[in-house]
């Protein structure tokens, strides 16, 4: 693995263990209800130990989450890490010094436990130990390294506790231009999916804050909830830009499209803010012009820093369990400084946005979903488990995927050559960016509905049933088959599928098969797959009867051998538009008795030989002639 894919998988298990601090958050927000008046009197102290005992034990998460995320065997990884936290844990309390195990050391020793568990799962040891070979190796590994390692500590952690003071010192010396600077990286780093790693450092590093009962925390985030008055500094200036910045290019994006696509768009894009302005999720709205004006995006991150820095200057103070956006601002409210500003300033913020992406897209031409065909975005949640074998198709198979993961807004993967990734067909499937870090890591953005997707993904791999996946046999535009102007096919008698209008003279193989019959006037052709599926194309509507010679030129014959993407029939498409009653040219599956289940790509433009723009899967034989005997 190449080091930013290493990165990527390090920002992705450091993100983990921070699932757990929105119940944290919610907990403390609860604790200050009047429990009192409703007769519950102890509510509050217990909401409340609940909430603080997720942020002291918050190191053993990290732990246990970075060495799951790391490691290809999250549970054996996770074990030894919190064994390796336990040993730290015992021997420093052990000395006598007043130290706390922090996020920092937690995520070392989880580094350590997932590299050590895939370095070592495959060790042999002499036949009279091998009983502590293989997995049983890394929790012995791990807990004598956290032994020498918690033997180091003793020795510099004051050291390194005051440094880490110092460091706090130094980062908030830089004043406002230090807190720019970190808004400005922190967008730049959400394009490669790295933001996490900006992140645990100024959040769980960065500062510390001695709390009432003489224990120390570390980070902007642990400090802004145990009472800090100091502390929500790198936070604060999120909050304008994830509920109100993004908002704004959502509604800016819908303005500036094509009245005949803004329905379309409009509820898209909608939803993506909701997303935003709710829970701070931003690549939906934020990947939408990071391919299409990288330049603007850069713009977008100047502003994003220089929002920060005004906040700090304002004095404003908030923070959040997980996320900038509404529900974690009105939740902590009670612990901000100066939070109610946020609000105006997130409405001058909104205007600003607004009328800049507006003017930018107009201006600069800027194609944007909604100013032409299609959209990167498309509204296809309740269809993912359809979509996901055409996902898998797109990124080359199961046999392409190395390692499949998912954080909160994108896949994670790796894939063995990154020459089978089908980039259009991606975006065409709902992803939003596709960004390749190099070494076959890749990065797919299908915003927060990305882990569901994998565990379709996952799904589709473990089932036993035969897939076949067919490519798009023309460039064109493809339509629901019910839209054929022809009740014989729109009304399936023939067979089941999809069709197309061809915009050039070329028909070729929708999947691998064998030509089983060529009509002789070659407006229609029919394969069969290896799999036993009859495939039947058909060029135009009412165009059997066609006399003009040199509409119709076919590249093969019956009983030839022919490849996905092969040239099967050139056809004149000029000639054909003023001839036949329709361009609409069916592929339908006439023994539909075999398929268990469909899956269709996106109904919009395509390129010949595109991928993923329909997958079945097949019936079990004894189903198959079930079904046959049925029909």
């Amino acid at each position: 693995m190449n080091f930013m894919g290493k990165l990527q998988q390090l920002g992705r298990a450091v993100m983990l263990p921070m699932i757990i601090l929105p119940a944290a958050a919610i907990c403390l927000s609860l604790s200050n209800l009047p429990w009192d008046a409703l007769g519950l009197p102890a509510m509050a102290d217990y909401l409340s130990v609940a909430g603080n005992s997720l942020f002291v034990f918050l190191p053993y998460l990290f732990a246990a989450g970075v060495a799951w995320g790391t490691s290809s065997n999250g549970g054996a990884a996770a074990l030894s890490a919190l064994a390796g936290m336990f040993i730290y844990t015992g021997i420093v309390q052990f000395s006598h010094f007043n130290i706390q195990p922090t996020v920092l050391i937690g995520a070392l020793i989880g580094m350590l436990a997932g590299y050590s568990y895939e370095r070592f799962k495959s060790i042999r040891l002499p036949e009279y130990i091998q009983f502590f070979g293989g997995p049983r190796f890394v929790p012995l590994f791990v807990s004598f390294v956290c032994v020498l390692f918690s033997m180091l500590m003793v020795g510099i952690a004051p050291s390194l506790s005051k440094a880490l003071v110092w460091l706090g010192d130094v980062v908030a010396s830089a004043g406002g231009f230090g807190v720019f600077l970190y808004g400005f990286l922190h967008r730049i780093l959400v394009v490669f999916g790295l933001h996490h790693l900006l992140n645990h450092v100024f959040w769980f590093q960065v500062g510390g804050f001695r709390m009432d009962n003489g224990s120390m925390v570390y980070g902007d985030l642990p400090r802004f909830f145990a009472g800090d008055p100091t502390a929500g500094v790198f936070m604060a200036g999120l909050y304008p830009t994830m509920m109100f910045a993004l908002p704004a290019i959502a509604l800016a994006i819908i303005q500036e499209a094509r009245e005949d696509l803004k329905p379309k768009i409009k509820r898209t894009f909608l939803s993506a803010a909701l997303a935003s302005f709710l829970t701070g999720v931003s690549e939906p709205v934020e990947f939408a012009f990071l391919f299409v004006a990288p330049y603007l995006f850069v713009v977008h991150a100047f502003i994003s820093g220089i929002i920060m820095w005004v906040t700090y200057e304002l004095g404003i103070l908030h923070g959040f369990s997980f996320s900038s956006g509404a529900i974690d601002y009105i939740l902590n409210m009670h612990l901000a400084t100066k939070g109610w500003l946020l609000i105006p300033l997130g409405i001058v913020v909104f205007m600003l946005y607004y009328g800049l992406f507006r003017w930018a897209i107009r201006r600069f031409r800027i194609p944007t979903p909604g100013r032409e065909e299609g959209s990167a975005l498309d509204d296809w949640a309740g269809d993912i488990p359809y979509r996901a074998p055409l996902i898998l198709q797109a990124i080359g198979g199961k046999d392409n995927l190395e390692t499949l993961e998912a954080c909160i807004t994108r896949l994670r993967i790796k894939v063995r050559n990154e020459r089978l990734l089908d980039n259009a067909a991606l975006r065409d499937l709902g992803a939003a960016g596709v960004i390749r870090l190099g070494g076959g890591n890749v990065q797919v953005v299908f915003g927060t509905f990305s882990e569901l997707i994998r565990e379709e993904m996952i799904k589709t791999m473990q089932r036993d049933q035969t897939q076949v996946h067919f490519s798009s046999p023309v460039q064109g535009r493809m339509i629901p088959l019910d839209e054929v102007p022809d009740p014989i096919f729109a009304g399936k008698l023939v067979g089941d599928g999809v069709a197309f209008i061809p915009d050039r003279g070329e028909l070729v193989a929708p999947v691998k098969g064998t030509v089983i019959v060529l009509y002789p006037t070659m407006h229609a052709i029919g394969l069969r797959t290896e799999e036993g599926l009859e495939v039947l194309m058909h060029i135009g509507i009412d165009t059997s009867a066609l006399k003009d010679e040199g509409i119709f030129s076919a590249a093969v014959k019956e009983g030839d051998e022919v490849a996905a993407g092969q040239l099967l029939i050139s056809f004149d498409v000029q000639r054909l538009r003023t001839a036949g009653k329709s361009l609409a040219t069916p592929m339908i599956i006439t023994n539909p008795q075999l398929v268990r289940s469909w899956g269709y790509g996106p109904f919009k433009t395509v390129k010949r030989g595109q991928s993923a723009i329909m997958s079945v899967r097949l019936r079990e034989r004894e189903d198959s002639q079930v079904g046959g005997k049925r029909s």
